[in-house]
């Protein structure tokens, strides 16, 4: 298993990859593999990266199906995101677990054939991953009160305490080394920085790269969630909070979960994110020097979003949702926002 094939656009699967993906096909693909009779509802989800939507069937009980953006993942990542999840739900963190078929397999696969012309060039026929889940309501949660800061820690260090019990080399690995230069290379072999702002970019995101690196040395890492904001959370009446979406699921410091739960910057977060590493601290050990890691980790994010952003900018989807992407206006400002991020690392240092 190689932790090449974890990487965004390796390999380069490119503009229509869900084109050919129907609702009658979606259907068909969900009662073949779970020998269920839909009623034909199909209601898409808002994401752009994996295509997801909510179905029923005939008993009016609902499901949810995610198919994998083909060349994110391999089958092997994929397996590593059930794994944790299917261990997390073991242990009472409350999780949306993926359904098993009858076999007990919760990945599911399909291929259809290619679109017209596509295989003239040697390209593969189009092969769908998906997964199935029961469909779980729930409000999303706003954190208002000291204590909601609180249960959003604790659930947190629940999570940690099962991704120490295991690792998950398929994944990424989220310090700056391992992860980011490797999205600044994918950035910079897709040819997408225009041309004008490529030089300037790829000198500001090469230069973070290496001043921030010698501050993950040492640095403890375990499997986390990776994207653990508060849009992630749901609360429902009868369990509490859930944490849902483990689709960026890592191998990183665990303070990465922790500061995409803060309002703002860590310095102007005081309040909450001691209410956060109090709960945290009830069920797992958190090292305290990491939260220096914080700013640097936020420019992390800014690039790996660049990256992901990259994998789908041919989606007709995504086109739509951000037509300004990719221009010049747009990478001058992705560039001042490094630079930006890189003062504020530069002055927290100082301090």
């Amino acid at each position: 298993m190689s932790d090449d094939s974890s990487w965004p656009g390796d390999p380069p699967v490119r503009a229509g990859a869900f084109d050919a993906l129907t609702p009658d096909l979606v259907l068909t693909a969900v009662e073949d593999a779970f020998d269920l009779v839909l009623d034909g509802t199909i209601d898409p989800y808002p994401s752009y990266v994996n295509r997801v939507y909510g179905l029923r069937d005939d008993d009016a009980h609902e499901y949810i199906v995610k198919f994998y953006r083909p060349g994110r993942w391999n089958i092997d990542a994929i397996a590593a995101e059930h794994e944790f999840v299917l261990q997390c739900a073991e242990a009472e963190v409350p999780v949306v677990p993926p359904l098993p078929d009858a076999d007990g397999y919760t990945l599911q696969s399909f291929e259809i054939e290619s679109a017209p012309g596509q295989s003239d060039a040697g390209q593969p026929d189009n092969e769908f991953v998906f997964a199935v889940y029961d469909k779980r309501g729930g409000r999303g949660f706003d954190a208002e009160r000291d204590d909601d800061w609180f249960r959003l820690g604790a659930l947190a260090g629940r999570l940690h305490e099962v991704g120490r019990r295991g690792s998950a080399p398929e994944r990424i690995v989220c310090t700056p080394l391992l992860s980011t230069a490797r999205f600044v290379d994918e950035l910079r072999a897709a040819a997408v920085v225009h041309p004008e702002l490529s030089d300037e970019f790829f000198a500001v995101a090469d230069g973070g790269v290496s001043a921030i690196a010698p501050l993950f040395d040492g640095v403890e890492v375990c499997r986390i969630h990776g994207d653990f904001h508060r849009g992630n959370v749901l609360e429902r009446a009868d369990e509490g909070l859930v944490l849902i979406d483990f689709d960026d699921m890592m191998t990183g410091p665990p303070v990465q979960d922790l500061w995409l739960l803060l309002p703002d910057h860590a310095h102007a977060s005081r309040r909450q994110l001691t209410h956060i590493l109090d709960g945290y601290e009830q069920f797992a050990p958190f090292d305290r020097s990491t939260l220096g890691l914080i700013e640097p980790l936020r420019f992390m994010r800014m690039i790996y979003y660049l990256a992901w952003s990259a994998l789908q900018r041919d989606d007709n989807r995504f086109v739509h949702a951000n037509p300004d992407w990719g221009t010049r206006a747009f990478w001058i400002q992705e560039v001042e926002d490094l630079r930006t991020q890189l003062g504020v690392i530069r002055d927290d240092a100082s301090q």
